[in-house]
C-alpha cells in the first residue's frame, strides 16, 4: 500500500495535526524533519514524542512515531503537532507528497485500520457516529459499538449458528448410517433464542434511529392557525416565514433541536384547505405524507372544533394543541392536548413535555446494544428472515432435510458476517468511508 498523508483536524483552531501512515511513514517524516536531538525518528522507538521544525523552517512542531502493528491504521505512523495556520498545514502536506506521500482519501485511515484487522467493519462506522455524535446518547452508543459490545453479541449469535452447522452437516456426512447427531427440539429451541434476540436488536433501531436523526414531527393543521410560529418557538429561531396571509407555508420547513436530552426533527407543513393553487396544492399533498412518516403529530387549531380528518393517522402518535390562546380562550379535558400561545411562549414548557413523553425513548447506559445504521438493519432482517426459516423446518414433521436447513443456517451467518465484514464486497466499503472526513 502506498504512504498517505492528511490533515486530521479542523481549520481554524490554533494546533492542527496532520497524520501520515504506510509503510514509509517515518522514513518519509525524516526527510522533511529535523528533531531538536539531532535523532531521527526511524531510530526512535514507538510510543514516543520528538521536538523539532520542519524543512525551511516552515514550523516547530512536535512529531508522534508509532511502529506497526502498534497504531490506529496498523501501520507505520507519524503524526506532526504544528500551528493550525492553513498555510501551515497545507505547506507541510506539500513537501510530504512531494517526498512520497499520496493524499489520503476519506476515511482512509481508518479503512486501513479495518483491513489490517484493528478494527470490524461495525466498530470502523461507529467511528463516524462518534465524530457526529451530537448528544449524551448518541455518543454512548458510538463508544460501546467502537469498543466491541455490539461485535461481541453478533459474534456470540454466529459461534450458536456454527454450532448448529456443524451438527446438522455431520448427519449429512453419515446420512447412510441413519445417525442422528443433533437434537431437533434442542435446535429448535436454540433456533428461538437467536430468534428472540435478532429480533430485539431489530427492535431497537427505533430507538436508535430516533435518537441519531431526531424523533420526526410533523406539524399540521388548516392554514394560518400559527404553525410556522410554533415551530420558531421550538426552535427558538425565526426559521420559517410568519403571516397572516392564508397559504403562506407551500413546502415543508425541517430541522432539529433538543428537548430534554432528546432529538426531535420537526416538520412545519403547509396549511390544509381546499384550495384551486397547484402550488399551493402540491404542499399540501406533501402535508400529508410528511404526517404519515412521522412518529408524532402536532395537529394545530386555533378553536376547539377543526375541520381535519385524522382517520389517516389512526397509528399516529398525535397531541391536539390549541394554539392563540392569547385571544381565544379553551376548556380543555382532553387526554394528550395542551393549550398554547405559540405568540406569547404560554404553554411550551407543557408542550415539551408531551412530546418527551410521546417519544418515549429509553435512556441509553453504556451496555444497551442499540442499532442506528440502516446497511445493520437490513442485514439482521435477512438473518431474521433465514432463522424463521430454520425454526419452521425443524418443527415440520415431515423432517425436512438437514441439507435444506444447513443452507439457511449458512444464509443467516453470512448475513451477520455482513455486518461486521467478515463477508463484504468493495462497493459496500466504497460507500462507507466515502461518508467519513478526511484525515479519519
Amino acid at each position: 500500500m502506498s504512504t498517505i498523508c492528511a490533515v486530521s483536524t479542523a481549520q481554524g483552531g490554533a494546533i492542527g495535526v496532520i497524520r501520515i501512515s504506510g509503510e514509509n511513514a517515518i522514513s518519509i517524516a525524516d526527510s522533511v524533519f529535523t528533531s531538536k536531538n539531532k535523532h531521527t525518528l526511524s531510530e526512535s522507538r514507538g510510543y514516543t514524542a520528538h521536538f523539532g521544525y520542519i524543512s525551511d523552517n516552515i514550523d516547530e512542531v512536535i512529531a508522534l512515531v508509532y511502529h506497526a502493528p502498534y497504531s490506529y491504521t496498523g501501520e507505520n505512523s507519524v503524526e506532526f503537532m504544528c500551528h493550525g495556520s492553513s498555510y501551515i498545514l497545507q505547506t507541510i502536506i506539500q513537501l510530504l507528497i512531494n517526498n512520497g506521500c499520496e493524499m489520503a482519501k476519506p476515511g482512509e485511515f481508518t479503512q486501513r485500520a479495518y483491513l489490517n484487522g484493528k478494527m470490524d467493519l461495525c466498530q470502523a462506522e461507529a467511528v463516524a457516529d462518534l465524530i457526529s455524535s451530537s448528544n449524551q446518547a448518541t455518543h454512548r452508543m458510538a463508544m460501546n459499538q467502537m469498543r466491541g459490545g455490539y461485535s461481541r453479541q453478533l459474534q456470540d449469535l454466529r459461534n450458536q449458528l456454527l454450532e448448529m452447522t456443524s451438527l446438522l452437516e455431520l448427519e449429512i456426512d453419515f446420512s447412510e448410517e441413519d445417525v442422528e447427531f443433533a437434537d431437533r427440539e434442542k435446535l429448535r429451541q436454540l433456533a428461538q433464542e437467536i430468534d428472540d434476540v435478532i429480533t430485539r436488536l431489530i427492535d431497537s433501531f427505533r430507538t436508535g434511529n430516533a435518537l441519531k436523526n431526531g424523533v420526526p414531527v410533523a406539524i399540521i393543521g388548516e392554514t394560518n392557525v400559527g404553525k410556522s410560529t410554533l415551530l420558531n418557538r421550538l426552535l427558538n429561531e425565526e426559521k420559517a416565514i410568519v403571516s397572516n396571509i392564508h397559504g403562506t407555508t407551500r413546502d415543508t420547513i425541517e430541522d432539529t433541536t433538543t428537548i430534554q436530552g432528546v432529538l426531535f426533527r420537526f416538520i412545519d407543513t403547509a396549511g390544509i384547505r381546499n384550495t384551486d393553487d397547484t402550488i399551493e396544492s402540491l404542499g399540501i399533498q406533501r402535508s400529508w405524507a410528511q404526517a404519515q412518516k412521522a412518529d408524532i403529530i402536532l395537529l394545530v387549531t386555533d378553536k376547539k372544533d377543526y375541520n381535519i380528518d385524522t382517520t389517516p393517522l389512526t397509528d399516529k402518535k398525535i397531541i391536539k394543541v390549541y394554539n392563540k390562546s392569547d385571544i381565544n380562550e379553551f376548556s380543555v379535558n382532553e387526554e394528550n392536548s395542551v393549550v398554547i400561545s405559540a405568540k406569547n411562549n404560554k404553554g411550551i414548557e407543557q408542550l415539551e413535555n408531551l412530546l418527551v413523553k410521546n417519544a418515549n425513548l429509553s435512556k441509553v447506559t453504556d451496555s444497551d446494544i442499540i442499532i442506528t445504521n440502516i446497511r445493520h438493519i437490513q442485514a439482521l432482517q435477512r438473518a431474521l428472515d433465514y432463522i424463521k426459516r430454520v425454526s419452521t423446518a425443524l418443527q415440520d414433521t415431515t423432517c425436512i432435510s438437514s441439507d435444506i436447513i444447513s443452507l439457511d443456517l449458512r444464509a443467516c451467518i453470512e448475513s451477520l458476517a455482513e455486518i461486521t465484514g467478515d463477508i463484504t464486497s468493495d462497493d459496500t466499503l466504497h460507500n462507507i468511508f466515502k461518508n467519513f472526513c478526511v484525515g479519519k
